[in-house]
């Protein structure tokens, strides 16, 4: 199955989680100290401020990490237990 928007992952009980990708690279010559915080989203709440029609592929991009202000999150879509396509999804933004 194919999820294209939220409603879709809500349908199928997906869960999601979302990482700061910050400080994965260096920024020219310097070293950049990794965010790494982590956040279990709450889809119910995704849909109640997003809409059931907003697209999964756009969520890391409308995310900032509260923690460090970076644009740089990745979100993971984890399928339910028992499910044909077990293998999490992984969306990045801000690359």
């Amino acid at each position: 199955m194919e999820l294209e928007n939220l409603g879709q992952a809500w349908d199928a009980g997906y869960q999601m989680r979302a990482r700061c990708d910050w400080g994965k690279r260096r920024e020219g010559l310097k070293s950049v100290r990794a965010c790494g915080m982590r956040y279990e989203l709450d889809v119910q709440t995704m849909l109640w401020t997003r809409g059931r029609d907003f697209p999964v592929s756009a969520l890391s991009s409308r995310l900032k990490c509260p923690w460090c202000g970076s644009r740089f999150v990745a979100v993971t879509l984890i399928p339910p237990v028992g499910a044909p396509s077990s293998m999490p999804v992984r969306l990045l933004a801000g690359r």
